[in-house]
């Protein structure tokens, strides 16, 4: 990893790289021997409303304190509103209620790093020490259960990213690489391909994600962490190809409508499609970790606007972006240069 300016600096391009490969896996409400939510709150989860359905949970979980698969899904609903304290505290319960599942550990150290994130503005050693508590939760996710792709893939990016002191090797990193191409050759690849991407090997990056397109996979997740790649790289041929083999997969994935609209907006033409796309996404899909957030569904109307001459429009959708995600620096650079004109 090149040696950055400030410890601080370091510590956020690092944890904005692991939270980009955590939500490049596919998004699945219910893994495989999770007990599934009582039908009540799953509709309030899906519909977005996890507040309401944290609360319903809370008053669950008083009366089944040692039922872990309800602590996990209250962790859940706290981590879509970001509140970390607890949804690690609901995680950490669930842990110590039932120690040998593989999700509850890998969701347990996405939480240790999104707290990891916001205690490092203002407390670096509370910082560190997440950190090495995020690295172990997805050491231990994947020791218990190696075919849990979501966790290997956050232990690889985690890997490639850290520090040495924090647990970071590029050695290891392709070593659990090989170790995960052996479960899933697809999923080996998208990771190689992320570890290029890391290491700004952009030429070896792009092939290895051709090569996943190549290779025909079935897994929807694995064309549209691809059209990710190139939407990234401004490349709209090779985002328009993941997009169409990805909806050959399953045309109802609530996902396209976002990509489709991305990949009009990178080939600026068909403005209204595009529109239409990404409106649709904002208004049919709720928010969701494992989703593309709203605030990029603004920002590429943002850009489609731009396109189009219209910089008042332009300004309001990058202004939406921002009021849902401050960091995001696309909508706030955006936003500078519409005002310099």
């Amino acid at each position: 990893m090149k040696r950055l300016k400030s410890k601080t600096v370091g510590w956020n391009i690092l944890i904005s790289v692991i939270l980009a490969a955590t939500l490049a896996v596919c998004p699945k409400l219910l893994s495989a021997g999770l007990a599934p939510l009582p039908p009540s709150i799953e509709t309030l989860y899906n519909a977005g409303q996890y507040g309401q359905a944290a609360e319903v949970l809370q008053a669950a979980v008083a009366q089944n304190p040692r039922d872990a698969s309800l602590n996990y899904w209250l962790g859940r609903c706290y981590y879509e509103i970001y509140d970390f304290n607890r949804s690690i505290s609901s995680w950490e319960r669930a842990v110590a209620v039932d120690s040998n599942r593989s999700d509850y550990h890998d969701w347990l150290g996405r939480a240790y790093g999104r707290k990891a994130d916001e205690s490092s503005h203002s407390n670096m050693a509370a910082a560190l020490s997440l950190a090495r508590k995020t690295h172990h939760e997805f050491e231990t996710a994947v020791r218990l259960d190696a075919t849990n792709i979501d966790a290997q893939r956050d232990l690889i990016a985690f890997m490639a990213n850290a520090p040495a002191n924090l647990g970071g090797c590029e050695e290891r990193a392709m070593e659990q690489i090989r170790a995960l191409s052996a479960v899933n050759p697809v999923e080996g690849m998208l990771a190689l391909a992320d570890l290029y991407g890391t290491r700004k090997k952009f030429d070896q990056a792009s092939e290895e994600y051709q090569n996943v397109l190549k290779s025909t996979p079935t897994s929807i997740a694995a064309d549209l962490e691809v059209a990710d790649y190139f939407r990234d790289r401004s490349d709209s041929e090779h985002v328009e190809q993941a997009v169409e083999a990805a909806a050959k997969i399953d045309s109802s994935d609530r996902r396209l409508s976002y990509c489709r609209g991305v990949a009009l907006v990178l080939q600026q033409k068909d403005p209204g499609s595009a529109e239409k796309d990404l409106r649709t996404y904002l208004d049919t899909v709720p928010e969701n970790s494992e989703i593309p957030a709203h605030s990029s569904a603004y920002e590429w109307l943002g850009k489609l606007y731009e396109n189009e001459k219209k910089p008042g429009l332009a300004a309001e959708q990058y202004r939406a972006a921002l009021t849902l995600d401050p960091q995001n620096k696309a909508a706030r650079e955006a936003l500078k240069r519409l005002h310099k004109k």
